[in-house]
């Protein structure tokens, strides 16, 4: 089941929710019952690699082998800071 984040307009929290992608989403807070938003979070999904549609699955790809993906940090827009996110505050 997905985990989902959301953050309260009340009381400020960030908190998780586990969920399945069938139920609606939360409207109020568990703790003080204000409304809450869904926050759209980073995934731990990451594809790394050449991949199946680099390795023989097209003409052009078979001529030339394609090269490992090199590692790179997130941009940050805040200097790699955390503080400007909201999932920050709550932390």
């Amino acid at each position: 089941m997905p985990v989902y984040e959301y953050e309260c307009k009340g009381c400020n929290k960030v908190f998780e929710v586990q969920q399945k992608i069938s139920e609606a989403p939360l409207a109020t807070c568990p703790e003080c019952q204000a409304p809450v938003r869904k926050l759209m979070s980073m995934t731990s999904f990451q594809l790394r690699g050449g991949g199946w549609y680099a390795d023989g699955y097209s003409s052009a790809s078979s001529a030339k082998k394609s090269e490992p993906a090199k590692e790179s940090a997130p941009a940050c827009q805040n200097s790699g800071s955390c503080a400007g996110c909201p999932a920050a505050a709550g932390a």
